[in-house]
């Protein structure tokens, strides 16, 4: 008898390691990742390469009916990867430009429902697993498992930090921890949708755990379910 498939929806702050934790469960479970962050990226993307306006709704609109988003599988990387108008831009949305500038973009209106409405279409056949800020609580509400991740605020910035340091090795330590002061700050106080742990979410604190254990936990979580 084939296992029920469930939607999981992992929420949390910044450099929490919910992309991490969500690619290592659709592994393991063979289901389909969905990183909602990357939709949000390729969206702040646009709109800086087009100049929009975001403070002007019309702007907004008219530009989002030019956006179109796909995830598709890289069988060489093993992952999906986040395709704006036919353009891979996996790797470009990475950078701190539109780090800097996600936050705000995706707090507007017109932009959540714009992505939201994608997700949930994404998601009507379950088993998915998404990442983000507000799955849990706006996206799939009903979702099975709901996870807040979270972990200590000094060891956020080391991680974030390591991982941009890679692409850019002029960048510091004060302009990380600046960035990521002010994304929590904008995701956990927007008017849409904010950042907040659903009343039905377990906890997963990471800041002292490895990834194979909280994976293991994770899991652990998913098998009472299914």
């Amino acid at each position: 008898m084939a296992r029920k498939k469930i939607i999981i929806t992992i929420d949390g702050w910044s450099s929490c390691g919910k992309s991490t934790l969500a690619k290592q469960l659709a592994k393991e479970l063979n289901y389909v990742y969905i990183d909602s962050g990357a939709m949000y990226r390729a969206i702040t993307l646009y709109f800086l390469r087009n100049h929009v306006d975001w403070t002007d709704t019309q702007e907004v609109q008219k530009a989002l009916e030019d956006i179109q988003l796909e995830f598709r599988y890289n069988e060489n990387s093993l992952q999906s990867e986040m395709y704006l108008n036919d353009e891979n831009v996996e790797y470009v949305i990475r950078d701190l430009v539109v780090a800097e500038k996600v936050s705000e973009i995706a707090a507007i209106k017109d932009v959540r429902t714009f992505a939201v409405n994608q997700q949930q279409e994404m998601g009507r056949k379950k088993g998915i697993v998404m990442d983000g800020r507000d799955i849990g609580t706006v996206v799939f509400p009903k979702a099975e498992l709901k996870i807040f991740m979270t972990a200590d605020n000094k060891i956020r910035v080391e991680r974030r930090f390591k991982e941009l340091f890679e692409k850019n090795p002029n960048i510091t330590i004060e302009e990380v921890k600046n960035n990521l002061e002010m994304r929590d700050y904008i995701d956990s106080h927007r008017e849409v949708s904010p950042l907040r742990q659903a009343d039905d979410a377990r906890v997963l604190d990471n800041s002292k755990i490895g990834m194979d254990e909280q994976l293991k936990l994770a899991l652990s979580w998913v098998h009472e379910l299914i």
